[in-house]
């Protein structure tokens, strides 16, 4: 079940209602229980698109990480592939929590979730409906679908929701998927396609990665609905907030406005836009912050 990968990384499985979902496992230096980061992607992401990164820096900070594929996605099964479904993706966050608890050498009391972009609004949902979650780090979040869908060009909102329909119509006679870009130039039929969209989210995609830059377009006609940040105010625990002042994908001031309910909410402001925060001195900065709130809210020791 598990292969060496790298000094500190682990392939590792688990299941979520069924279906394997992949993973990699960082273990931190030292024998004792440590603290886990239970990590996950945004939309149609997956983990080899610089989450690596992030986890490297935890686990040299001596936090274990969980590092995982939702399923229908990249290294995970389930069918069709592509299939960006919401409620499956929260079951894929709640089986990855209860799997990193049962994991030798891990605090079952300290786990914490870290989620970026569409992921970032799942770690709000999942840190309210789990109050053992230990604290939670929301990186650019998708707080609020009515915000993104106004922020949108009405040509690519049209262009999306007809695939959408076709798509809906295809999956209730037989097995057909019709897709959509996740991120394509600008007025086009994509999820993302704003100006830095394309060339920001395909930047994180390594050469021969397994990466399929579209996703069931069925999806299309459910994200404008969607409006995780209202769970804000359930967080219980220590929640950071990692917005990005120029963020064409997720409106800061949304996910500003939704982050001032969390009880223990902490923001910090960037002045980058959405795809600027996993590179460069962007990365170095935000990945900075995080390890200080983790420190302070779950030192590793």
């Amino acid at each position: 079940m598990q292969t060496a990968q790298h000094s500190r990384r682990q392939d590792v499985t688990f299941t979520s209602d069924g279906t394997r979902c992949a993973a990699w496992l960082y273990r931190p230096g030292g024998t004792g229980r440590s603290p886990i980061i239970v990590m996950g992607h945004g939309l149609g992401g997956t983990k080899e698109m610089r989450l690596d990164a992030f986890a490297e820096r935890f686990s040299a900070a001596g936090y274990a990480c969980l590092v995982f594929d939702y399923r229908h996605f990249g290294a995970s099964g389930g069918e069709p592939r592509q299939l960006l479904d919401i409620d499956r993706q929260l079951e894929d966050w709640a089986a990855a929590i209860r799997f990193a608890r049962k994991l030798d050498r891990v605090d079952a009391d300290r786990v914490v979730l870290w989620g970026t972009s569409f992921g970032g609004g799942h770690v709000i949902v999942a840190g309210a409906r789990d109050r053992r979650v230990a604290a939670t780090i929301a990186q650019c979040p998708f707080t609020d679908g009515p915000a993104a869908v106004l922020k949108a060009h009405p040509l690519s909102l049209l262009k999306a929701a007809t695939l959408g329909l076709r798509d809906l119509a295809g999956s209730a006679v037989g097995p057909r998927t019709t897709m959509v870009a996740t991120a394509g130039p600008p007025r086009s039929a994509a999820l993302m396609a704003a100006p830095d969209a394309e060339p920001g989210y395909l930047a994180l995609v390594p050469s021969g990665a397994p990466f399929r830059n579209e996703v069931a377009a069925r999806f299309a006609l459910r994200v404008g609905l969607h409006r995780p940040g209202r769970e804000a105010a359930r967080l219980t625990c220590p929640a950071l907030f990692c917005i990005c002042e120029h963020d064409t994908v997720a409106p800061a001031r949304a996910a500003r406005r939704h982050a001032r309910h969390a009880p223990r909410g902490e923001v910090r402001l960037y002045p980058y836009g959405h795809f600027d925060i996993y590179l460069g001195e962007p990365f170095e900065r935000v990945v900075a912050d995080q390890i200080e709130f983790l420190s302070q809210h779950v030192p590793a020791t």
